[in-house]
């Protein structure tokens, strides 16, 4: 617990890796509560019932020039009958739910069928409640990219077809389309056919109609970050990665560092995190870290997302 300069009501509690502003005297160190993260959707229960005018989501805010991620709640929040468990997952008891922003229409399309299960969704976890994996991890030598502010699109080929998803979705091809439009314009389906290996590629879509368009861009453009051998079950090392896309002729997200060493301290990250696009001089959306050779360890994938908290302010 910190003392915020000029406020008398409220103070800065840290839980894991977050910031998040508190009424003065709810807490103090050491004290269990519930956290609900960013983009938390609460039900509509009295407890949570001043969130209503802000449609039930939780949202960064700056209170007193003091940065807030998230809500911190007592635990009489939940059941009294419920055991109280440091790192317990309440999401279900407490029917949180998370923001998922409407698909553009032109992004949309109709829906072939769920995406495919033999293919790594594109979800990644924030770096503020990774903090035992980064001590795990620190010093690895790693690359940094800018994350972009799009839309998540994956190309696959396997067993002789093509295919072109959205976050959630297979897709059906469509002529109003922009994913499908640009794998056909990039020739995508013949380009990965003609691998020696079956292969997804997963990119952020960006331009018109797609989050108000930051970067100024006429049309649509997909600038890849994952390649995903399907046989093997593995995603490519960055060299590897980077070779492919030479040879398809298509574009990696931004590179910012190719010899990255890790650091696990997490304000020192989100405080790099802060800065303009490579694209455009408009705030970045944050920065993807990942091993040069990939890395698994029990939790899965090793890969940290850090969002830029003051892109989160102007445009959230």
């Amino acid at each position: 617990m910190e003392p915020i300069v000029g406020a008398d009501a409220i103070q800065k509690a840290q839980v894991l890796g977050w910031e998040v502003v508190v009424k003065k005297g709810e807490f103090q160190a050491g004290d269990f509560c519930v956290y609900c993260e960013i983009d938390s959707v609460l039900p509509e229960k009295p407890a949570f019932a001043f969130l209503k005018p802000h449609g039930m989501r939780i949202r960064t805010i700056r209170l007193r020039g003091q940065i807030s991620q998230g809500i911190c709640f007592p635990i009489t929040v939940l059941p009294t009958d419920i055991e109280i468990q440091e790192g317990r997952e309440v999401t279900d008891l407490l029917g949180v739910t998370k923001y998922d922003p409407p698909m553009p229409a032109n992004l949309a399309g109709v829906a072939k069928g769920p995406f495919p299960s033999f293919i790594p969704k594109t979800d990644e976890t924030r770096v503020q409640v990774l903090q035992d994996r980064l001590d795990r991890f620190k010093g690895e030598v790693c690359f940094l990219t800018e994350k972009l502010d799009g839309s998540s699109v994956t190309y696959y080929y396997r067993d002789d077809a093509f295919g072109v998803c959205s976050r959630n979705l297979e897709l059906l091809p469509g002529p109003k389309n922009s994913l499908w439009k640009f794998a056909e314009e990039r020739q995508l389906a013949e380009k990965l056919a003609g691998l020696d290996q079956e292969v997804a590629l997963q990119g952020e879509i960006i331009g018109e109609g797609i989050q108000g368009n930051k970067y100024g861009i006429k049309g649509q453009l997909v600038y890849f970050f994952n390649a995903f051998d399907i046989q093997k079950h593995q995603f490519l090392d960055f060299d590897k990665f980077q070779g492919l896309l030479d040879r398809l002729d298509l574009h990696s997200v931004p590179v910012l560092d190719k010899g990255y060493l890790l650091s696990n301290d997490i304000p020192e990250l989100i405080a790099m995190s802060i800065g303009k696009s490579v694209l455009k001089p408009v705030r970045r959306e944050g920065l993807v870290i990942r091993p040069l050779k990939e890395q698994i360890d029990p939790a899965g994938r090793v890969s940290f997302k850090v969002i830029n908290p003051e892109f989160l302010l102007k445009y959230e």
